[in-house]
């Protein structure tokens, strides 16, 4: 049983969880932590959506409170970047953004490299990463973090889509 908060999700993210035998329930982003929580799922995704990750000050205090209940926690893109700042990390606009279904990551534990799907604006600053927070993937091209793991809590996130089929491999 599977929470998707959503933050601008893609019905794909929905699809491709329950033809993996999710079952999904969609909240919609002003849902409160308690509300999803009393639920009992047995993890939660944070979806993508756009902006700028900073004025989600609410959903940012929510996903605290989601993070200190011990139920695994999955993020990508836009979630990603809100479950750094509700663990005291940073984010930054940068000058460009990544964009298209060509951007390299590289997974820091096996080294290997995934052609990936993108489309953001802004990036988790890795010197911010409170303690606990790993770098697990980084953008081959200019080096950000496309990707955490928290080792404090049962959470990891992707800055990249893993349900888009950029490369031969879906990530």
């Amino acid at each position: 049983r599977v929470a998707l908060l959503d933050l601008g999700a893609k019905e794909n993210i929905a699809r491709s969880l329950a033809m993996r035998g999710c079952d999904v329930t969609v909240y919609p982003a002003g849902t409160s932590a308690e509300e999803i929580l009393a639920d009992r799922p047995d993890g939660i995704m944070l979806s993508n959506g756009p902006g700028d990750p900073k004025e989600c000050g609410p959903i940012i205090e929510q996903i605290r409170r989601l993070y200190e209940s011990d139920v695994p926690i999955f993020a990508i893109c836009l979630g990603h970047q809100l479950m750094a700042l509700a663990t005291g990390a940073d984010t930054h606009k940068m000058k460009y953004g990544h964009r298209g279904a060509n951007q390299p990551v590289k997974d820091l534990e096996s080294g290997r490299v995934y052609i990936s799907s993108q489309n953001h604006g802004y990036e988790v600053l890795k010197e911010s990463l409170p303690k606990g927070a790993e770098e697990t993937f980084i953008n081959v091209n200019d080096g950000t973090c496309e990707g955490i793991t928290y080792r404090d809590i049962p959470a990891f996130t992707v800055q990249f889509h893993p349900e888009a089929c950029a490369g031969p491999k879906d990530t």
